[in-house]
């Protein structure tokens, strides 16, 4: 790439940061401008709305990513698979643009932005497949079931009540993924 490209680049996710942070017009106009570009450079760069996000938002994509074999390596499957979607649902939770997102490509047959999109889903696949082997999740779930069912989970709202009862809705969520575990206690410590 060239450095007057990589420079575009760099200066579009650093103002699509900022516009995503801040209440107000978050449109991809605004970014463009912000940025200091036109709109075409934008899309060149970021073909849609829904790979400027996933790439603005890549440190928490790679940190959910790169968790996941840790998770494997020190928990039983069930738990690994908990834990993971808690620190996803938290991500959604604090970042409503990467929850619009993640429904979007859930509720889309042709995956937008599918290079971007597929690390985070291959990541809970391989949950989804320890979870089957285990015994702990019926077979033939797959990632984009379980993303399917969080993802309202993210639109409940802020507040103490509205947390309370998120926190209610998924361990629901648990209970429907894994029924061979239905009617258990949560493992000590499931919880964060």
């Amino acid at each position: 790439m060239r450095s007057d490209a990589h420079g575009n680049r760099l200066r579009i996710l650093e103002a699509a940061a900022e516009v995503l942070a801040a209440p107000g017009d978050a449109s991809l106009k605004s970014i463009a401008r912000r940025a200091g570009v036109g709109q075409g450079t934008l899309y060149r760069h970021f073909p849609s709305r829904e790979c400027l996000v996933l790439a603005v938002y890549e440190d928490e994509v790679e940190g959910l990513v790169t968790a996941v074999p840790v998770l494997l390596g020190g928990l039983p499957p069930q738990l690994a698979l908990r834990t993971w979607l808690e620190r996803l649902l938290d991500v959604g939770r604090c970042l409503p643009e990467f929850a619009n997102v993640m429904h979007l490509v859930t509720t889309t047959p042709a995956k937008p932005c599918g290079d971007a999109y597929r690390p985070l889903l291959d990541a809970l696949s391989t949950l989804v497949r320890a979870n089957e082997t285990a015994g702990t999740l019926d077979p033939g779930t797959t990632a984009d079931d379980v993303l399917l069912l969080l993802g309202p989970l993210w639109y409940v709202g802020a507040g103490s009540e509205e947390h309370a009862r998120s926190d209610r809705l998924f361990e629901t969520v648990l209970r429907g993924l894994c029924p061979a575990t239905a009617g258990r206690e949560p493992p000590a410590g499931a919880a964060g």
